[in-house]
């Protein structure tokens, strides 16, 4: 069971035969925003029997170019009112999911979850489209991943329902300034706070040091997560970061 950061929202697992990846990007911008350090691996390392999980429709989380360039034999799993937006590109393995709705994928349960932000692209107005987080499930393990969202009670919620999480994959950058961004992205405070809700094992902090989309500097989240989880009196052997493109060996429970 390893798990590899890609950058920003994007992640590799790899779990038995398995492999699945979150918010797939590889392209050099999200929109306007450029990319700041290159994917730390190639979009050829991706395997044709994979399968995607898509959070939202932002540039920086959906990528027309990389979902183009992935084989066109993934299964994608999206939010509602994404599917044919997937399939005016040729991606005819879609399952569009509204929050609290599973799929079945092999030996995995796919549920899409609420989450606290909100969607809008060219081609899509504002809320046009349904923004979720995941739960991941092989019967063995559980991973979820967040996308993007506020710290919100529902983490909590999903604590209680499906917990304990064996690896929870939570944003911890892009939160600054607070007046403006503590609706709809996490700080680092957040983020161990979320953690806890969910009875997460493991942690890993993503969404940051890749584009520069706000206020505070690009390398700022890992410290500013490791004075949170000293302040929170948490265990910090299970709440990290990744270098991009480092491979983390996840434990066994």
């Amino acid at each position: 069971m390893t798990v590899t950061w890609v950058g920003h929202a994007t992640v590799a697992v790899h779990d038995d035969a398995d492999v699945f990846v979150t918010d797939p990007h590889w392209s050099e911008r999200a929109l306007v925003p450029r990319r700041v350090v290159p994917p730390g691996v190639p979009i050829e390392s991706i395997p044709p029997d994979a399968f995607a999980l898509i959070s939202h429709n932002h540039y920086d989380h959906l990528d027309a170019g990389t979902v183009e360039r992935l084989p066109d034999t993934l299964a994608w799993f999206v939010p509602l009112g994404l599917a044919d937006w997937f399939r005016a590109r040729g991606r005819e393995r879609v399952v569009e999911l509204d929050w609290w709705q599973s799929a079945r994928h092999g030996r995995w349960t796919l549920t899409c979850l609420p989450a606290q932000h909100w969607s809008r692209r060219i081609e899509q107005g504002v809320n046009e489209s349904l923004w979720c987080s995941w739960l991941v499930d092989s019967g063995e393990r559980r991973y979820f991943f967040a996308g993007d969202s506020g710290y919100f009670p529902g983490f909590a919620e999903f604590g209680r329902r499906f917990g304990p999480i064996d690896v929870a994959l939570l944003p911890i950058g892009a939160y600054e300034p607070r007046w403006f961004m503590r609706y709809q992205h996490m700080s680092p405070a957040d983020a161990v706070q979320a953690a806890s809700d969910l009875g997460a094992r493991q942690m890993v902090g993503i969404h940051w040091g890749t584009f520069d989309l706000t206020d505070e500097p690009l390398d700022l989240p890992p410290r500013a997560l490791a004075e949170a989880v000293a302040e929170a009196g948490a265990d910090p052997g299970r709440l990290r970061t990744l270098a991009i493109g480092e491979t983390w060996h996840v434990p066994d429970s």
